[in-house]
């Protein structure tokens, strides 16, 4: 029998799920499978709407081997495990000749822990474990959760937190969750043989195709332990968050309250000349910490210093000393010394982090309303992490409705560790840009109109005349307006304005959760949903109900953001335009998520409003427009009022 084709596959594929075949899927999934054949990378700008996700599950099925998966958001690891794996496996099965198997695998904290759940929780101020069950009054919210997960984990056959709903607190979930470094592993625990994270490994090892997280590919990356199976081919989807997520992970934290909780933990478990040592080294960062000014440190402060080297050294002796004390009063002790032994290692290796001053890394301070002030150490750049653990052994495909910023894929490239296309040289990474479209005609369902008439936005204060020029667009859309700002505070200062001033409902992040917010902002068209950062790429609300994105300002990173102006501090020492290379591809980038949220559907007309006439006027605007869809461009703000009262008679028209 003959091979069966890609597009067979393909039309099989879309036709299983419903859905309709598009050009810039096909193509997709032809560079897909060219990239894996040839051992090469792809970077695929397709738009929504393009189908991506069938456009590569289709070749990475056909090809055989092993796939991983990797998704920045929950949303779209459940749709690819629930709906489009289990269909296109079906529709391909009978072509293939074979039942590709696929599993979801996140990070140990993800799944329910049944030694935590069962035995208890190790508790600071008492030896060994206490029952978080009894502790919790029944009554309380906490009680409830925790009583609500005990049930659930004799029904639940996964154990994944995400499969719960409702969902629960992050304080209850931690309560019978661990880390990876608090578990006592399966060899050592009574519960090894049934353990949710073992399980889902387990099935990870046997599957064709495994979806994960930024996060945990980042882990596995960084820390040199694999994490996830063996795989000829990895797929990065959403890959836009890449970069920030890989950040993340590698980004080390101290506080004072972090540092206490860590001598609590130990304390019982070594001998008192260690627990003292540990106990003065806290007292001594404490102290510093309460004097802390937010802000990069070029330099770490001598005190600073002196106080995280104190640490570093009572740290490394409280190490050394619980792998031999034994105190008898102390029950599980296993569990409780693990999780002691974890927050002293995360305390001595971010305070040896730091000490060492590395000059690849950026150091600083940070103050928190709630928690007070810490001391943070990220890396300068990851791109030369990415370059040699991504790209070195497998085949990458990176993907994302937006990488190609400013007319190319280079920008987005670069910050991954590649070099710009088309170099050639030993050791670099080869790989191709491709961008398959829309299916949606953006000059003909939008307009991006530029309020070229405003005021400057300057750093603080009111803008009055960004307030009205927002009331006036609004009235005009009759709601359905989506506003995305730079801050949240200038988010719940538009929307007390406006609340004030219209009689249109005006959903507030924070105020709800953001699922209950989206829901209702989708469920009524006159409701108006204000936000920030979540929001320019969490919102998928086709019709009639998003009608108008609204930005209030070109949402460069704050002058003050440490990481982000050291960051471009270096490109400029490097000879390159570090405003470009940082600062306006961190603004292409949010900026064309936000304008993505207008057209989700072939049938959705809209406005984007931009009201910061930067966009229009300044050298960098150009750059910036080229970044988003392709929709009719305006400065005429009697144009963008005339054309949203159109769509919003017409959508009245239609009963929406």
């Amino acid at each position: 029998m003959t091979k069966p084709s890609l597009p067979e596959l393909l039309h099989a594929a879309v036709t299983a799920v419903g859905g309709t075949e598009r050009p810039g899927q096909a193509a997709m999934a032809e560079a897909v499978a060219e990239a894996v054949d040839d051992h090469s990378h792809l970077l695929v700008q397709a738009g929504t709407g393009t189908g991506k996700s069938l456009g590569y599950l289709v070749p990475a099925l056909a090809h055989g081997e092993r796939v991983v998966v990797a998704t920045a958001t929950l949303a779209l690891q459940r749709q690819l495990v629930e709906r489009d794996l289990p269909r296109t496996v079906d529709a391909l099965h009978p072509l293939l000749r074979r039942r590709p198997q696929f599993a979801m695998l996140k990070g140990r904290s993800n799944y329910l822990c049944l030694h935590r759940l069962h035995e208890g929780v190790p508790q600071e101020e008492e030896e060994g474990l206490f029952d978080q069950f009894e502790a919790a009054a029944p009554s309380s919210k906490l009680g409830q959760d925790l009583l609500r997960l005990r049930d659930w984990s004799d029904e639940t056959e996964t154990g994944d937190r995400d499969d719960l709903t409702p969902g629960v607190s992050d304080r209850a979930w931690g309560q019978v969750s661990v880390s990876s470094r608090e578990c006592l592993g399966a060899s050592k625990c009574a519960y090894g043989a049934e353990c949710f994270a073992e399980m889902a490994r387990e099935r990870a090892k046997l599957a064709d195709v495994v979806v994960t997280n930024h996060a945990l590919l980042a882990i596995d990356a960084i820390e040199g332990a694999p994490v996830l199976p063996q795989h000829e081919m990895l797929i990065v989807d959403e890959a836009h968050e890449l970069v920030s997520r890989v950040t993340g992970v590698a980004t080390g934290e101290l506080t004072p309250g972090q540092v206490n909780r860590a001598v609590r933990r130990a304390a019982k478990l070594v001998n008192e000349k260690a627990a003292d040592a540990l106990q003065t080294a806290s007292e001594g960062f404490e102290r510093v910490m309460e004097l802390a000014l937010p802000g990069r440190l070029e330099e770490v402060p001598e005190d600073l210093g002196y106080a995280l080297m104190a640490l570093r050294d009572a740290a490394r002796t409280v190490i050394s000393a619980l792998g031999s004390t034994r105190d008898k009063s102390v029950q599980d002790e296993d569990a409780v010394r693990k999780q002691a032994l974890a927050s002293v290692e995360t305390i001595h290796g971010v305070a040896e982090r730091i000490t060492q001053g590395s000059e690849y890394d950026v150091v600083w301070y940070e103050r928190h309303d709630r928690f007070g002030a810490s001391v943070r150490v990220a890396p300068l750049s990851v791109s030369g992490l990415l370059r040699e653990k991504l790209f070195a052994e497998r085949s990458v495909v990176l993907t994302s409705a937006t990488l190609k910023l400013g007319g190319d894929f280079n920008g987005v490239g670069a910050s991954l560790g590649l070099a710009p296309e088309g170099t050639a040289g030993e050791d670099i990474p080869q790989w191709k840009g491709l961008d398959v479209g829309s299916p949606f005609d953006y000059p003909r369902q939008g307009i991006l109109y530029v309020a070229r008439h405003l005021a400057t936005p300057g750093r603080e204060g009111s803008r009055t005349d960004m307030l009205d020029e927002l009331a006036e667009l609004v009235e005009a859309a009759g709601g359905r307006t989506l506003g995305l700002f730079s801050s949240m505070r200038a988010a719940q200062a538009a929307a007390e304005e406006l609340r004030g001033r219209l009689d249109k409902p005006i959903l507030l992040q924070g105020e709800e959760t953001l699922g209950e917010l989206i829901k209702n902002f989708a469920a009524d068209p006159e409701t108006c949903l204000f936000g920030t950062l979540s929001l320019w790429q969490g919102v998928d609300v086709p019709g009639a109900s998003c009608q108008l994105v609204i930005m209030d300002r070109i949402p460069f990173p704050r002058p003050d953001d440490p990481l982000m102006s050291a960051r471009q501090k270096a490109v400029e020492e490097a000879g390159g335009n570090g405003f470009m290379a940082v600062a306006a591809t961190h603004a292409a980038l949010l900026m064309a998520q936000g304008a993505g949220r207008l057209v989700r559907a072939t049938g959705d007309k809209g406005v984007v409003a931009v009201l910061d006439p930067r966009l229009a006027n300044a050298r960098y605007g150009s750059y910036l427009r080229a970044s988003l869809p392709d929709f009719w461009y305006t400065t005429d703000r009697n144009q963008a009022r005339r054309s949203l009262a159109a769509i919003d008679a017409a959508a009245k028209a239609d009963g929406q």
